[in-house]
């Protein structure tokens, strides 16, 4: 069975005027399928054919002869969860344990915003900024192009996408100014905290 694109967990307005629909209409509906019609022409009459994305993750990582499929799986990964970790009216401070955690593990929430904020935007290139769990630990982390938190064992909690082609039509060069935007009203955090609650 072939990877399948997931539906938006929202209408691609939902987002406005923070994150614009045009800018899901090329970000989702071109890039993110890219990588999707990508993998599933990889993927066919090998072992990987059949095989869940985490699985094709897991098998194709650190692998030089498979580099195309992680490539393409990480970046289907890496886009769902990206989608995940916004919603309509989000961002400001999170609560309960995952606020706890966060005051634990970086001194309070606006210092975890400002360490998150410098990774994200400190990232050279393309990548990722990135709260993970990483033994027991919150940590903050950046990966490059279509690296994931899961090739080095860690537990994606949070991800904002800095590739350009993620924030570009609406925010231009202004990468810091799309991260602030992101923290201050996009950030799902019931799903932050789920994500939190299986470990």
């Amino acid at each position: 069975m072939s990877v399948q694109l997931p539906n938006l967990p929202y209408a691609e307005t939902a987002l406005e005027p923070h994150y614009s629909a045009k800018t899901i209409g090329f970000h989702y509906g071109k890039h993110h399928k890219a990588y999707v019609d990508n993998l599933n022409k990889l993927t066919p009459g090998t072992p990987l054919d059949g095989k869940s994305l985490e699985e094709i993750i897991a098998a194709s990582a650190g692998d030089a002869s498979r580099v195309g499929v992680f490539n393409n799986a990480a970046q289907v990964w890496n886009h769902t969860f990206f989608w995940n970790c916004m919603k309509p009216s989000g961002g400001g401070r999170p609560k309960g344990e995952l606020a706890q955690r966060i005051d634990q593990a970086f001194g309070s929430y606006e210092k975890f915003a400002e360490q998150f904020k410098a990774t994200a935007v400190g990232r050279f290139g393309s990548g990722w900024g990135w709260l993970v769990l990483d033994g027991g630990t919150l940590k903050i982390v950046s990966t490059a192009n279509a690296d994931t938190p899961m090739a080095s064992k860690q537990t994606a909690l949070l991800t904002v996408d800095v590739w350009e082609h993620a924030y570009y039509l609406d925010y231009q060069n202004r990468r810091p100014d799309f991260v602030q935007a992101f923290l201050d009203h996009l950030v799902n955090w019931d799903f932050v905290a789920g994500n939190l609650a299986k470990k």
